[in-house]
């Protein structure tokens, strides 16, 4: 984040080309056109949802697992290992 506001800085405030921030800052010459075109990081978005074709089907159990460690006590609530215990043994669930 820092190098990002460097480069900024270095190309639209003191009037550096891109080309020279490039060579400066050791980044490739589209690395820093993006990073004067964008004020923050673009940061990365999927295109499509992750596939998950194994636990798709065993997420309303799971769900309701946790649903029903909410009424009662703290110290008494599943851990993930203890839903991956009883999702194998009550759903047949390998996991793999």
């Amino acid at each position: 984040m820092e190098v990002y506001g460097a480069v900024r800085r270095f190309v639209l405030v003191e009037g550096h080309s891109r080309r020279e921030a490039a060579r400066v800052f050791g980044l490739s010459r589209d690395t820093v056109l993006k990073m004067c075109r964008f004020s923050l990081p673009p940061g990365y978005t999927r295109s499509k949802p992750v596939a998950r074709p194994k636990l798709d089907a065993m997420v309303p159990v799971i769900d309701a697992i946790l649903e029903e460690d909410r009424a009662g006590p703290v110290k008494q609530r599943h851990t993930a290992k203890r839903i991956f215990e009883r999702l194998r043994d009550e759903h047949g669930f390998s996991g793999g």
